[in-house]
């Protein structure tokens, strides 16, 4: 066993998430607990909670490192050359492809819950915001007469029905949306939606066109 002075307080932080992100890669949040990541470092429950307040502590903070990574996959995705229509398609794809590859590390971002007297932290709410603020960017572009709150309500909107769409894909009940491709399903929401959004207010661009003229829908199922 090792001892606390073997270590920085850095060190030991970093060590600690590495194995919290393996235990819940290959087991689930079910299969993380304070006892069995001290266990995998080498170092006591203890000495651990020096480093972490609290259990809930350690998985907010590989939440935050899971978050960071999502949006780099998904930031991966953006192309300046692509039109605002394309590049919400690809966002979505990495999303999904995100959800795919790391399955247990994104639905403990969703699953976690902390007490109810206790809210999430500003910096991993950022984290969250941070992410949608690629989808809000690109709404933007395409419909550039909605208002600030507008944006920021449908960049919500259009991503909970991503995500609801990986929640069936990875829990095998894709099926009772009655197709078998999950991008389909995911492009299919994103074109009706965009449609509607970009469309709306009279004097807006046409269904299927984003603000330069190019032709958004084509591009996406290109």
């Amino acid at each position: 066993m090792a001892r606390r002075n073997d270590h920085s307080r850095d060190e030991i932080r970093e060590m600690a998430l590495a194995a919290a992100e393996e235990i819940v890669a290959s087991q689930g949040m079910e299969g993380l607990s304070a006892r069995r990541v001290a266990q995998t470092i080498g170092y006591t429950v203890g000495t651990l909670y020096h480093v972490f307040a609290n259990l809930d502590d350690l998985i907010l903070q590989l939440n935050g490192r899971t978050l960071d990574q999502l949006h780099r996959h998904m930031l991966e995705g953006v192309s300046p050359k692509a039109s605002a229509y394309t590049t919400l398609q690809a966002l979505g794809d990495r999303y999904l492809q995100f959800a795919s590859e790391e399955t247990h590390r994104w639905e403990m971002v969703f699953k976690h819950r902390l007490p109810e007297d206790r809210k999430a932290p500003v910096w991993l709410r950022e984290k969250v915001s941070r992410t949608f603020a690629l989808v809000e960017t690109q709404l933007k572009s395409l419909a550039p007469h909605r208002q600030a709150r507008e944006i920021t309500l449908a960049a919500r909107a259009l991503w909970g029905g991503v995500h609801g769409i990986c929640i069936l894909a990875l829990t095998g009940n894709l099926g009772i949306a009655g197709v078998d491709s999950v991008a389909y399903l995911t492009h299919s929401l994103m074109d009706n939606y965009l449609a509607g959004f970009m469309a709306s207010q009279p004097g807006g661009p046409a269904p299927g066109h984003n603000t330069t003229g190019e032709t958004g829908m084509d591009d996406a199922n290109e």
